[in-house]
């Protein structure tokens, strides 16, 4: 019995093995300072990454790394999500490697989980102070990816009653951030536990992160 149970026991670590081994990249939560809760949403990469590996076929590995905007290992990442309520606060160096980041191919995506949204204005404007936030048009190619937005962003969680936006910073043409805001779109990724969100509302989040996420890998513009 002992023998048959190690037997199992090493299939079952064979197999996450391989399942790790044929992950193609990986992809980070931004760990930023001035006291904002940049850890929130525990479950939700996952479940997005799950999500994207099912119906993309996209091989990302399962679990998502956390890295912050100072970091070489930043550029490690072809898409880094970032998230939270409260204050943030890039230092110069973190803004200047931030903007490398971005102008390097990378592509960060801002969901506000409410709160964030007069911190992440001010903070932004040190990674690019020549550009503005810009609400993306419907017909834009994040809401056209493998699941179609014909509405934009859905609307997962009610807080002042205001539409969902989605708003970018376009670089030379690129779109190299999308910020979603009064939509909670992470909270949608999260386990169905959590918030007790209808189950056609999650999917809708979850089709929506997974069109960034192929956006973010595929499209060159």
């Amino acid at each position: 019995m002992k023998r048959i149970v190690c037997l199992l026991i090493g299939l079952q670590l064979l197999a996450v093995g391989s399942v790790l081994a044929q992950a193609s990249y990986r992809i980070a939560k931004l760990k930023y300072s001035g006291g904002g809760d940049w850890y929130a949403n525990k479950t939700s990469m996952p479940n997005l990454i799950r999500f994207a590996n099912q119906n993309l076929r996209m091989n990302i590995f399962p679990e998502e790394d956390i890295v912050e905007p100072g970091s070489p290992d930043i550029y490690s990442y072809p898409f880094i999500h970032m998230t939270g309520h409260g204050n943030v606060v890039f230092s110069d160096a973190e803004a200047q490697n931030l903007r490398r980041y971005l102008l390097s191919g990378g592509f960060l995506h801002i969901d506000d989980n409410y709160g964030l949204d007069k911190f992440i204005r001010r903070e932004m404007k040190k990674v690019f102070p020549e550009l503005s936030f810009v609400e993306l048009p419907y017909n834009h190619p994040v809401y056209n990816q493998k699941f179609k937005f014909p509405n934009g962003l859905p609307k997962v969680h009610e807080h002042d009653g205001k539409a969902p936006q989605g708003f970018g910073l376009i670089y030379q043409g690129r779109l190299v951030c999308f910020y979603s805001y009064e939509c909670d779109l992470g909270n949608g990724w999260e386990d169905q536990s959590v918030y007790n969100d209808p189950e056609n509302l999650r999917q809708l989040a979850l089709r929506m992160g997974a069109n960034l996420l192929q956006y973010a890998t595929t499209v060159v513009e």
